[in-house]
């Protein structure tokens, strides 16, 4: 999910100790609220979380911008475990997974992993739980990580759901390159985590999900407070701030790609529209099945399940 414009209401005039206090509090507050769900690999040094369930092909699955993999726990990985090896991964910085470099973490950095850095970090981890072939499903940003993949090699199939796959118009806001700058990420991301009311996670899930609403006990589970860490904000923010110009380098070299992709894409998304990602994308590879899917917005793996799953058997299929 992508991120509104942060609300500062509750950040007070505290000393900077008492923020970074706040902050640690916080942090430590969310985490035992939403502890790992699976087990945390080391991958050449790299901590990444990965949950596994279930038996059958492999599928890994690639949550999007402030997200984790409880996205896909919540109701997703148990339609699917009865014939699919479910691996839904936290992407780097984002949930129990580290960095790709400790130099990302630096308050006053303004660099952050590539599509190509992160999908190389979930390759790696695939192929030590035992899967270096998967289907590979992304929404919204885990697209653009699924893609980065695929021109790797590696993938049997591409299931591409509401995905950020071409370079858009314009830029994200004033936000992210405010906040993915060295002086006002290092100044204003500590002061987020600090005083942010846990209320806005509320409205971002209610931004992503419409015009549809997000299936009750979604919020409880997501655990999008975790986003609100410092080091998950500093990753989202400096990652999306990051990725116009990396999917524009990427799409040139989309026509090479030769794997069976379902592109599933909702006809109200107004976070990622269609008519800039998929319409686009479907034109340079022309083997993506996309299905549109009316008054839709961008969360079909939730809001249209079934359409999702029946793409990740149309790609199932393809693959064989």
């Amino acid at each position: 999910m992508y991120l509104p414009p942060f609300a500062t209401a509750g950040v007070t005039a505290l000393g900077l100790t008492a923020v970074a206090a706040r902050a640690r509090a916080r942090e430590r507050a969310f985490e035992a609220r939403f502890p790992p769900e699976g087990e945390i690999h080391d991958i050449d040094g790299v901590p990444v979380h990965a949950v596994v369930r279930g038996t059958g092909p492999d599928l890994v699955m690639i949550h999007g911008a402030s997200g984790n993999s409880r996205d896909f726990t919540f109701s997703m990985m148990g339609a699917l475990a009865d014939r699919y090896r479910c691996i839904a991964i936290d992407r780097p910085g984002m949930g129990y997974t580290g960095r790709t470099d400790p130099a990302y973490d630096d308050a006053f950095s303004t660099r952050a992993e590539s599509p190509a850095e992160q999908a190389a970090l979930l390759k790696a981890t695939a192929t030590r739980l035992g899967a270096p072939d998967p289907l590979v499903l992304g929404q919204s940003f885990g697209g653009a990580i699924a893609l980065a993949w695929a021109l790797q090699g590696g993938p049997r199939a591409l299931v591409l759901v509401a995905a950020v796959a071409m370079e858009w118009p314009g830029g994200l806001g004033p936000l992210y390159p405010s906040l993915g700058s060295a002086p006002g990420g290092a100044a204003l991301v500590p002061a987020l985590t600090a005083g942010i009311p846990e209320t806005h996670v509320d409205h971002v899930i209610e931004r992503t999900f419409r015009p549809q609403s997000a299936p009750p006990g979604y919020a409880a589970h997501i655990g999008g407070q975790l986003t609100l860490r410092r080091r998950s904000l500093r990753a989202n923010f400096r990652q999306l701030n990051k990725l116009k110009p990396q999917v524009a380098e990427m799409q040139r070299r989309y026509p090479a790609l030769d794997l069976p992709i379902e592109w599933v894409h909702g006809t109200a998304d107004e976070t990622v529209p269609a008519k800039i990602h998929a319409h686009p994308f479907v034109a340079l590879v022309p083997q993506t099945n996309l299905v549109m899917l009316d008054g839709i917005g961008h969360a079909p793996h939730h809001s249209a399940e079934s359409e999702v799953i029946a793409a990740i058997d149309r790609a199932r299929a393809r693959a064989a």
